[in-house]
């Protein structure tokens, strides 16, 4: 679990990765090197994985944005995934349970782009598309404290 000081720098970082050590040091009341040990910690411990950067595929070109799910044929499964892993406009997968084997996010410049990647793959899996029209939620963490049951 996290304590009050972890939680807030893990709050900063999440809005600003970027946020200099002395400007976390002050904004939780410690020293720099405090700051730095417990960043170290946190990383240690896994709960921060990355400071990373958040990219705009619309910014580079790609307009369209799809989920897929994709379910492999019989004994196509390991084939189908090493496709998913090679594809680089497959930005996420997940490997899930239920009918289909993957869900996958994939950034793509036109329908055309789109059309040839899944037909890349229409031999080894069965897919369904949907194209996304919004974003309501952005990528967000988990909420970092309990909070209780849902209502």
């Amino acid at each position: 679990m996290l304590d009050d000081i972890d939680r807030r720098l893990v709050e900063i970082l999440i809005v600003d990765s970027r946020t200099s050590l002395k400007e976390l040091a002050q904004r939780v009341g410690l020293s720099s090197p405090s700051v730095s040990e417990r960043l170290r910690r946190l990383e240690e411990r896994g709960v921060v994985r990355a400071f990373t950067i958040d990219v705009d595929p619309q910014a580079l070109g790609y307009t369209l944005e799809a989920i897929v799910r994709i379910r492999p044929l019989p004994g196509k499964l390991h084939i189908v995934q090493k496709l998913i892993e090679e594809t680089p406009e497959f930005g996420e997968c997940d490997k899930v349970t239920g009918d289909d084997c993957f869900v996958a996010r994939l950034y793509v410049r036109s329908i055309g782009q789109l059309d040839g990647i899944l037909d890349h793959i229409a031999d080894k899996a069965e897919t369904s598309t949907a194209i996304v029209k919004a974003k309501p939620i952005h990528r967000r963490p988990p909420p970092l404290e309990a909070t209780g049951p849902a209502r």
